[in-house]
């Protein structure tokens, strides 16, 4: 696959950028967020994400979705960043369809993929239990009771939580209760994942206030009991769901380095306005060459993240899912990190004392990028994932 975009692809691209620009700007996450919306984005928006074919860019057509791939939901995700638009793509049509399209029996496929196409269910990937993204370290118990078990535990960070229909908890059955042994890309082995329904008995969950008026929670799960049918993927699945997790966790984060590249270009854009019209001492302050320096700069640094990702979007295409194609998914997560970061910075000390003031945008880019430097990884998660995978 050449690391450009073919004919279809560059149309996906073009129609989210102008949908998005058309139906939720930056100016739509200010409203959610002045209004305190309780929902935290638009479920009349997330439909029309559906009737856009965008909810089920990786579902496959015989379950109601468009049967595209990682890099055109990379595409979607690269203008999600350039609007900052709050909606459950990244979890629901990322994550959860992608571990219900590769692990769920044909029940659980057929229950919920073309709800979650059409937009008119949320699911969400409940796996982190700590301040940093551990997969590795997960507590979470499910006791065989009868013919099902019982889960025990607490996730933090579940994006979308609190508004989702479904939820896909990671968890040990009749395993070490503190931290499963791991394999070499740092996911807990032995695990099992389960489909769980937020409203059952023992399931609390509280939302989490973002800094950057996106959507997390908190999941507690208090003697939840689960039938056989829960597990995704059958019995068959049980403690085997290591590698699908690691498998929707790398495609969630080649994607979700797609979304900080949207990030980064849009910043660096606004800032190249800002030079051109900014004046000070009666000149342009885009006339600077020290300015100038760092604009090439960081344009070079974002079109090297934009490269790499799409690097990782055609090894995670192809048929072979080894080292090397998890190793390159975490140098694009980790330099997808390190330049949105760049970016935000540059933008707000070019703009000035007022980059940070909510009369801007630049400062909620700058939040936005922050949260999503910490989803699925940091920089340096990755770094040390990349180190270990090459062998160091």
């Amino acid at each position: 696959m050449a690391l450009t975009l073919n004919q279809e692809q560059q149309m996906l691209r073009d129609s989210a950028e102008a949908f998005l620009a058309e139906s939720a700007p930056v100016a739509h996450l200010r409203a959610l967020r002045d209004s305190r919306d309780e929902q935290g984005f638009s479920r009349e928006l997330w439909a029309s994400f559906g009737e856009m074919g965008f909810a089920g860019v990786m579902i496959p057509e015989a379950h109601g979705g468009v049967g595209l791939g990682v890099l055109e939901a990379g595409q979607i995700a690269e203008q999600l960043g350039h609007t900052l638009t709050p909606s459950p793509f990244l979890s629901s049509a990322v994550l959860a369809a992608n571990a219900l399209v590769r692990g769920g029996t044909s029940a659980q496929q057929a229950e919920w993929l073309p709800a979650i196409a059409s937009g008119h269910a949320v699911a969400a990937l409940a796996i982190d239990e700590h301040s940093k993204h551990r997969p590795a370290a997960i507590s979470t118990t499910a006791r065989a009771q009868g013919s099902g078990f019982l889960l025990e535990g607490e996730k933090c960070f579940v994006v979308d939580g609190h508004v989702a229909d479904l939820l896909i908890v990671a968890a040990h059955v009749q395993g070490n209760p503190t931290e499963g042994p791991s394999d070499a890309t740092g996911t807990a082995a032995r695990i099992t994942l389960f489909l769980v329904d937020p409203k059952a008995a023992g399931v609390s969950i509280e939302r989490s206030l973002q800094v950057d008026s996106h959507n997390a929670a908190r999941v507690r799960l208090a003697g939840v009991q689960l039938q056989a049918d829960a597990v995704l993927g059958g019995a068959d699945a049980i403690g085997q769901g290591g590698a699908l997790l690691e498998a929707v966790l790398d495609t969630g984060r080649a994607v979700l380095a797609a979304q900080l590249v949207g990030i980064a270009d849009e910043v660096f854009e606004r800032t190249q306005a800002y030079l051109k019209e900014r004046k000070q001492f009666d000149r342009l302050i885009g006339e600077f060459q020290s300015l100038q320096h760092r604009m090439a700069a960081l344009y070079t640094d974002i079109e090297l993240a934009r490269a790499i990702t799409m690097r990782a979007f055609e090894a995670l295409a192809s048929s072979q899912q080894d080292d090397r194609t998890r190793a390159i998914v975490s140098a694009a997560k980790a330099r997808a990190c390190t330049s949105a970061n760049l970016a935000v910075c540059e933008a707000v000390q070019m703009h000035g004392g007022m980059g940070m003031t909510d009369a801007f945008d630049i400062g909620l880019f700058m939040k936005r990028a922050r949260v999503a430097q910490e989803w699925l990884g940091d920089a340096n998660f990755h770094a040390d994932r990349f180190a270990r995978l090459s062998g160091y």
